[in-house]
């Protein structure tokens, strides 16, 4: 690499300057980059910036991006999504097993056993950061561990063992076990172990079937959605028996991060509304058993929940309502379907007096950030549909342009609404990859990137202000109070100073 060892000497200048700051860092990842360019320009004559959009993107990936308003937008009939990733174009989508641990790791007394290699268990630890009012259990993260060994002869035995282990440790009446690609390749029979290691210990043991190979993200949700159905239809007995709890929700789609459940809940009692269980945050074995008496389900985060909603629909008779407490117009606009669902006079009337009150809590706050906001423009690259809607919205609220949105697993419905909402030329993508991302946020001049975990590298190295929406927070960004703290870290985060450090 003939442009290291320059670089190299003068990120020690740097460093010794100021060995923690935040812009040493940032300003010596822009001079690498700055440096590798030019020298890349000098020794095969090519600028790479020069080079158009169009030209980059993989042929099989142009049907999953749109320009609103453009010439090619409206000659398509509809944006290409819920498809397989295209082969080696670097999809940000996760697997399918970490699409399961998602939804079930806030059972949070559960055990949750990864029948795999170790890396799956410590790459899922905590993936969610959901908090537990009560139990703590769902904090570890167990694993058979596999090895060379166990895969040549497979893993049946090393996995019952591990069960009759953690039942007698930590007595648990409710056991996950894991499925991963090198169990669906070796062909484990899951089924059969945890039949057995149930009927032992008189417990629940779910098999999870998320082999890796069967497809991706959402093939995840539903094997965690079919899990939990496992676990409520042996305890509901004849549906007709089940006597329904009125004014009662089920609420499918949070799964707690930073207390968020809890302030929905919060909402919801107020106007009037019980919440019976939560799906996934902050639930335990016995309330989601539960759930078939809800009178309601609301659905947050329908790409994980819009499944276990239809099939709840189909045995049990509960209606779903698609709803999202993301933003102040969301919230607001979720509180009065509810209240309206139920068609009480009183509770619509208590939900309109909350919304006015936080309303007028929180209406200056966002207004003040908006005058130092207005004007600076977004990226949005998030799991579901149903955020990237929210957020577009959201950013509204606070006077900030939209340029780009994308999701890893977003329906046709949903692009079809994010598509009414976009401004005129604002770019619009399914699975995209770092490449795309980069080029047409370079391209639209984005000063902020909203996404997940990872996509925080890629913001960082463009010296582009970032929001993690999706795991790595400490603080709620749903309901009034979340649109508050949004506002707040936005504007610390795209009017720090340390971005003038960062630009080339």
């Amino acid at each position: 690499m003939f442009y290291v060892y320059p670089v190299a000497q003068a990120s020690n200048r740097i460093l010794k300057r100021d060995k923690h700051s935040a812009p040493a860092i940032l300003a010596l990842i822009c001079l690498l980059k700055k440096y590798a360019r030019n020298k890349l320009i000098e020794k095969v004559g090519v600028d790479m910036q020069a080079i158009k959009l169009t030209d980059a993107l993989i042929e099989e990936r142009k049907n999953s991006i749109t320009v609103k308003g453009s010439v090619e937008a409206k000659q398509k009939q509809s944006l290409t999504c819920d498809a397989e990733s295209v082969a080696g174009c670097v999809s940000q989508r996760a697997c399918v097993y970490c699409g399961a641990r998602v939804v079930l790791n806030p059972v949070t007394d559960a055990i949750h056993l990864v029948h795999g290699p170790i890396g799956c268990s410590s790459y899922t630890w905590d993936i969610r950061g959901s908090l537990s009012s009560a139990a703590d259990l769902y904090r570890n993260s167990f694993c058979t561990d596999l090895k060379e060994h166990d895969i040549i002869f497979g893993g049946e035995k090393k996995l019952a063992f591990a069960i009759d282990e953690l039942v007698r440790k930590y007595d648990s009446r409710l056991v996950f076990v894991y499925s991963t690609c090198v169990v669906g390749v070796i062909g484990d029979d899951l089924e059969a172990v945890c039949k057995a290691a149930a009927e032992k210990h008189n417990i629940e043991v779910i098999p999870v079937q998320s082999s890796g190979f069967i497809g991706n993200k959402s093939a995840g949700y539903r094997a965690a959605c079919d899990s939990l159905l496992r676990l409520i239809e042996p305890n509901s007995g004849d549906v007709k028996d089940i006597v329904k709890i009125p004014d009662s929700i089920n609420y499918l789609g949070d799964f707690n991060l930073a207390g968020e459940v809890w302030i929905i809940k919060s909402y919801l009692e107020q106007i009037g509304v019980k919440v019976n269980v939560a799906f996934t945050g902050d639930s335990h074995c016995d309330a989601l058993k539960k759930a078939p008496a809800a009178a309601l389900n609301i659905v947050q985060c329908a790409g994980s929940m819009r499944y276990l909603a239809q099939k709840m629909e189909e045995i049990y008779d509960i209606p779903c309502l698609n709803i999202s407490f993301i933003g102040l117009q969301d919230t607001a606009d979720s509180l009065r379907k509810i209240a309206d669902w139920f068609s009480n006079e009183a509770m619509l009337k208590r939900a309109e007096k909350l919304i006015e009150k936080k309303t007028a809590e929180v209406k200056p706050l966002l207004r003040n950030y908006r005058k130092k906001l207005e004007g600076k423009k977004a990226a949005i690259f998030v799991g579901g549909g149903f955020k990237a809607v929210s957020l577009i919205k959201q950013f509204k609220e606070i006077g900030i342009d939209v340029v780009m949105v994308g999701t890893q697993t977003g329906s046709q419905e949903e692009y079809e609404t994010i598509n009414d909402l976009a401004d005129e030329g604002t770019v619009i993508l399914d699975d995209a990859n770092p490449s795309e991302l980069e080029k047409f946020m370079t391209e639209k001049g984005a000063d902020l990137l909203v996404g997940g975990v990872k996509e925080r590298p890629l913001a960082y190295k463009l010296g582009m202000a970032f929001i993690d929406h999706n795991h790595d927070r400490k603080h709620p960004l749903s309901g009034f109070v979340g649109a508050v703290n949004f506002a707040k870290e936005v504007y610390s985060t795209v009017c720090s100073p340390v971005w003038k450090y960062a630009k080339d």
